[in-house]
Order: structure tokens, then C-alpha cells, then sequence
């Protein structure tokens, strides 16, 4: 049973990790980032990092293989982001979105 909910929190792990690919397709479909918070985004990198890092810690890859696709996906979204606020007049943040 313990191996059954493992496997099954894993994958469902890697489709929360590759959701915000919804926010990588929004973004690069308005050519903007301005409703999208980054801050958001580089907390979510932390977690996941340190997820990371646990689950090699205690050899877990239950834990280590979702977290490093939503490690990806985050530094994805944040990557584009960024672009798009860079791109639009010398980087202005909509405060909103922050």
C-alpha cells in the first residue's frame, strides 16, 4: 500500500509540477508577464528545492523526481517572466502582479 500512494503522489507530483506551463503558455500567447507574480514563483523554487535536497538527503525519489520537474517548470516560468518584463520598457513591474 505504502509503495501504491508513493507512486501515485509522485505522479501526481510531476503533473503539479508541470502546471505552470499553463503560465509559460498565457505569458508567451499575450507577449506579457504582467499578471503573472515572479515572487510567487521564486518562492515556490525554494520549496522545491529543498524538496530536492531531502529526497536525495534520505535517498527518496518519490520526492526528488517531482520536485525536480517542478524545479524545471518554476525556473522556467520565472525565466520568461523576466524576459517579458525585461523586453517591455527597462524592466516596470506591474505592482499588482507582484
Amino acid at each position: 500500500m505504502e509503495t501504491v500512494l508513493a507512486t501515485s503522489a509522485a505522479a501526481w507530483g510531476v503533473l503539479m509540477g508541470i502546471s505552470p506551463a499553463l503560465q509559460i503558455r498565457k505569458m508567451l500567447h499575450h507577449r506579457s508577464s504582467r499578471q503573472v507574480s515572479i515572487a510567487y514563483f521564486w518562492v515556490l523554487l525554494v520549496g522545491f528545492t529543498l524538496w530536492v535536497a531531502y529526497g536525495l538527503t534520505i535517498g527518496n525519489w518519490f520526492l526528488v523526481v517531482p520536485n525536480a520537474v517542478a524545479f524545471t517548470v518554476c525556473v522556467t516560468t520565472i525565466a520568461v517572466a523576466l524576459r517579458y518584463r525585461l523586453r517591455s520598457g527597462g524592466g516596470a513591474v506591474d505592482s499588482t502582479a507582484a
